[in-house]
């Protein structure tokens, strides 16, 4: 008996892991087409580019509403973990903080679609945005902590006022096919490296 409850309990374990494989992909899927489309993209359009039915995106997510939270909550995470990783794996720490600010504007082009969608609900929203600021600036700080000992940049640049300041090159980015914010954006962070 015991033997088969076990084998029960890591086919449960195996289960939920790829349950949560499957919405990390639905996720990641989303995400792509929230920035590419915007958040009111067709959910046809998800289904698609995650390789499912309609049908599965719908019993994870019932409303919109629910998909584009979800993917705020993925982003952040994902942006979060990914600092690490790039000082990691970048050749610089500024070339890090490079990287991971790309990852924030795509980030940055779904929160504004989610600040539309939940504007009746401005409770929720202060939620979301005070977990936001305390998973990302502590990560945007310590890229540029980094970059500042290496000496590839200057010292005195604050988390919190870059990222504002990236959110703001980013404002209506989606609406006007003449403004490139990620151009303005790369002049930016180049605009902190130290002359060598």
């Amino acid at each position: 008996m015991k033997g088969s409850d076990e084998c029960a309990g890591r086919a449960a374990r195996s289960k939920r892991a790829d349950a949560r494989r499957n919405e990390e992909t639905l996720l990641d899927a989303a995400a792509a087409v929230f920035v590419t489309s915007g958040v009111e993209a067709p959910v046809r359009d998800i289904a698609a580019k995650a390789g499912v039915g309609m049908g599965t995106i719908y019993r994870h997510f019932p409303t919109r509403a629910d998909l584009i939270i979800a993917v705020y909550r993925h982003q952040i995470e994902a942006c979060a973990e990914a600092g690490p990783a790039l000082l990691e794996t970048s050749a610089t720490p500024h070339a890090a903080l490079g990287r991971w600010i790309d990852l924030f504007v795509d980030f940055l082009v779904t929160k504004h679609g989610l600040a539309a969608v939940l504007q009746s609900d401005n409770a929720g929203f202060e939620t979301l945005h005070a977990h936001f600021l305390d998973r990302l600036v502590p990560v945007c700080a310590r890229l540029l902590d980094a970059a500042v000992a290496s000496g590839e940049i200057r010292p005195g640049v604050d988390a919190y006022e870059l990222m504002r300041g990236v959110g703001n090159l980013c404002i209506g980015a989606p609406d006007d096919p003449r403004y490139d914010a990620r151009r303005l954006v790369g002049y930016l962070v180049a605009g902190l490296h130290r002359p060598g």
